[in-house]
């Protein structure tokens, strides 16, 4: 009888445990849906050409805004740009937040909670600054969402069909060229490695050669693209799950 109570208890347990962990994935896919309606409502302001749009503004330090961005940037001024790798779904405002450098890592484009955030670039870059190192972060959502697909450059395939990557500013159209697709983890202080990490921003020329003979070196394959000292820089990382607090990057350069 004792044997019978125990074996129902546990079998009442995991089906709580199962009915738990549905419900969990149930409002993670519902949150999913949600942030990709909020996305795509950000895509179509972009592309409305109105009244609005075609009234000039200029950013705080008086640089005339891109028609496109110019109502995104009247609802959040803490958008710096957009990323797009054309066919696929990496197309999203990058957000900057100065003094809380992790500010968007879990809110949306209108300041509220979301567990997806919205891709971010590092308070230590400029993107305005032509010898800088532009370092994006965006999270790898099971859903697909932010830089999920970020991991699809791990094949050569892929980047051949993918070699450019769009990076506009709030002012200026740009294009960058795949250098370098690796991957690498978050290290523990006193390990003697290579971390991508510690290089975002302005780079003095001896930073810049080696964070370009590393990340070409870490490559999962030869873009043949080697950038100069000089060249702008645009670093994306996410996470990855090949070991511990994994990363995957890819690095580009601008294109001359």
């Amino acid at each position: 009888m004792k044997k019978k109570w125990v074996m129902n208890a546990a079998l009442i347990v995991c089906a709580l445990v199962f009915l738990g962990s549905g419900l969990y994935l149930l409002r993670y896919y519902m949150n999913a849906r949600q942030t990709e309606g909020e996305l795509q409502d950000l895509v179509d302001l972009k592309s409305e050409d109105d009244a609005e749009a075609n009234t000039e503004i200029k950013t705080e330090k008086g640089q005339v805004i891109l028609k496109k961005y110019r109502k995104l940037y009247k609802k959040n001024p803490d958008i710096i740009g957009w990323v797009e790798v054309k066919d696929s779904q990496i197309n999203y405002p990058v957000m900057q937040m100065p003094d809380e450098n992790e500010y968007y890592l879990h809110r949306n484009y209108q300041k509220e909670y979301d567990v997806n955030g919205l891709p971010f670039l590092d308070a230590h870059c400029d993107e305005n600054d032509p010898n800088q190192n532009l370092m994006v972060y965006g999270h790898h959502m099971k859903s697909g969402l932010m830089f999920a697909h970020l991991m699809d450059f791990q094949t050569e395939d892929f980047y051949k069909k993918h070699k450019i990557i769009y990076f506009d500013t709030l002012t200026e159209e740009r294009e960058y060229e795949v250098v370098a697709a690796f991957y690498s983890q978050i290290f523990k202080e006193d390990q003697d490695v290579f971390k991508y990490y510690n290089y975002p921003g302005p780079l003095s020329e001896k930073q810049f050669k080696t964070y370009v003979k590393n990340v070409k070196k870490l490559s999962q394959y030869d873009t043949g693209i080697t950038p100069e000292y000089g060249d702008q820089l645009l670093t994306l990382v996410t996470c990855a799950y090949q070991t511990e607090e994994g990363r995957f990057v890819v690095v580009a350069r601008r294109k001359k």
